[in-house]
């Protein structure tokens, strides 16, 4: 492993010196060879597939563990999306005159060596293998076993195809059993950052014992909350696509907040929608007493009483949980105490009751009047993602290219010298020069 990760590590510092004629090829280059091997690709995702049924995986896990012809058509969009962006290595972020021909820049450069564990999605493995490679990074990943196959025939394709097209040898490198994690994560020497992608308790657990910095994309408890002023039509067509558009991802609404007085004339038909989705509803008591009400009257909508206090579920299924709220503000506390700081939406008319919400709700990513399946590294025109994250350190949200980047001072005089401003011979000027657009070789 040690010798893995140090040959890696030498191709994140030669990867610091290719530029992004030779990034965006590569990138052209991997898009080619995927096509060209599109059948090796499938055979191999048929064999996890076929397996994975055999071990009974729920029909949430098979989806995502699907690698067809749709899945590769748009990991394909993916790439060339990420092509025609902007290179985010050496943009001049800040410049400033400190004094007569003494000039500070700060640029954006790549991280180095990042460590990607992800869950079963093959896809997510070309999106970050690109996304590496548009930012001039090194990347080390570790997919599901469940998706073993799958991954060897992608990162065999992706990494000779980026090396044939002039990216250094060892660029990208997959890993395969569960112990290689946590013996990567004691060679912080050479791994700059790891991105784990899965549940809070294996984020957690990766966050504890990693001696290497961990930007953490966890679980997504994700919530909708229907104010009392909501058009009926418009929250209908909010929860519904925030919930059953696509229900295994992370941004998939799970819980609905109803507030009490749109709740007394329609909550009944938007739980009356949702279950002839396929929704089962697990509902607070207020809500069950409603629908038994509904029931006496005939118009019974099939539920299950939630009985816990446990509001952090992420269900990744067509199942949702249902509370009445009395006030905007018990929906925010309610959002701020269980959520997961993933996304969250408010539908509603009131301005003010939308800006309190978007600015009141600490997540990282708000919304008034739109479905949480708008959290997507691809809707948000960055190219493509490695995940979301939901910490608030480096990155927030979707994190695409700039996620993927870090910045570094650059310093230009002409023999200047501190003693000189220490005795006061000289002074500073401090002058913020204009950006523009410039990269760092415009100054």
């Amino acid at each position: 492993m040690q010798e893995r990760l140090k040959r890696a590590a030498q191709a994140a510092f030669s990867l610091l010196s290719v530029g992004s004629e030779v990034r965006n090829a590569a990138l052209d280059h991997i898009a080619r060879r995927l096509d060209a091997h599109r059948e090796k690709i499938f055979e191999a995702n048929r064999i996890d597939m076929e397996k994975a049924r055999a071990e009974g995986f729920a029909a949430p896990f098979l989806k995502r563990l699907l690698f067809d012809e749709k899945k590769l058509n748009d990991v394909l969009a993916g790439i060339r999306d990420i092509l025609a962006m902007p290179d985010p290595v050496g943009k001049v972020l800040e410049a400033r005159l400190l004094d007569e021909g003494l000039v500070l820049r700060r640029i954006s450069c790549p991280i180095g060596l990042i460590a990607m564990i992800f869950e079963s999605r093959p896809d997510a493995l070309v999106q970050m293998a690109s996304l590496a490679v548009k930012s001039g990074n090194a990347i080390v990943l570790k997919g599901g076993s469940e998706a073993r196959e799958s991954n060897q025939a992608l990162a065999s394709v992706i990494a000779r195809a980026g090396e044939d097209a002039g990216l250094p040898q060892h660029w990208l490198t997959l890993l395969e059993t569960r112990e290689e994690i946590g013996e990567l994560l004691t060679f912080d020497q050479y791994v700059d950052l790891v991105i784990p992608r899965g549940s809070k308790e294996f984020v957690a657990k990766i966050k504890a014992t990693s001696r290497i910095p961990v930007l953490g994309h966890s679980d997504g408890v994700c919530h909708v909350y229907v104010h009392e002023d909501a058009d009926p039509s418009m929250a209908e067509g909010v929860v519904l696509d925030s919930k059953t558009q696509y229900p295994a991802t992370c941004n998939a609404a799970e819980v609905l907040l109803v507030h009490e007085r749109y709740a007394e004339k329609g909550l009944l038909p938007l739980l009356r929608a949702l279950s002839r989705a396929g929704v089962v509803l697990d509902v607070c008591g207020r809500t069950a007493a409603m629908l038994e009400e509904a029931h006496a009257r005939a118009e019974a909508v099939p539920y299950f009483l939630k009985s816990d206090e446990d509001w952090s579920v992420e269900y990744l299924d067509l199942r949702m949980a249902v509370k009445i709220v009395g006030s905007l503000d018990e929906a925010i506390a309610h959002i701020n105490r269980y959520g997961s700081g993933h996304t969250d939406s408010i539908v509603c008319t009131s301005p003010e009751a939308a800006k309190r919400f978007l600015h009141e709700v600490d997540s990282s990513s708000v919304y008034h009047n739109a479905s949480t399946r708008f959290a997507d590294g691809y809707r948000y025109g960055l190219g493509a993602e490695v995940g979301i994250s939901t910490g608030k350190l480096h990155a927030r949200g979707p994190m695409g290219l700039e996620g993927l980047t870090t910045y570094k001072w650059l310093l230009e005089g002409q023999g200047h010298i501190v003693g000189d401003y220490a005795s006061g011979k000289r002074h500073f000027l401090h002058r913020d020069l204009p950006l523009g657009g410039k990269t760092a070789g415009d100054y």
